[in-house]
């Protein structure tokens, strides 16, 4: 297989590390919060994980919407 038909984390654009990183960071924090504070938090894990997969579907993202009208370049 040619390694030069997947993308690579070197190639991704800013958005994307950006997305990538905000989505890990609150899965991560809403894990620990669930497992430490209160079980309520994992709500915010399940919307994380349903936001993704709509997001594979749809093409849409809100946190790009977001990061965009922040002033972060789409490339």
């Amino acid at each position: 297989m040619d390694s030069t038909n997947y993308a690579s984390c070197a190639t991704m654009s800013q958005m994307e590390r950006i997305i990538r990183r905000l989505a890990g960071t609150l899965v991560t924090v809403s894990l620990i919060l669930g497992y430490f504070i209160n079980p309520w938090w994992f709500l915010l894990t399940a919307f994380v994980g349903l936001n993704l997969l709509q997001s594979s579907f749809t093409n849409w993202c809100l946190a790009e919407e977001i990061l965009l009208k922040m002033g972060v370049k789409r490339s």
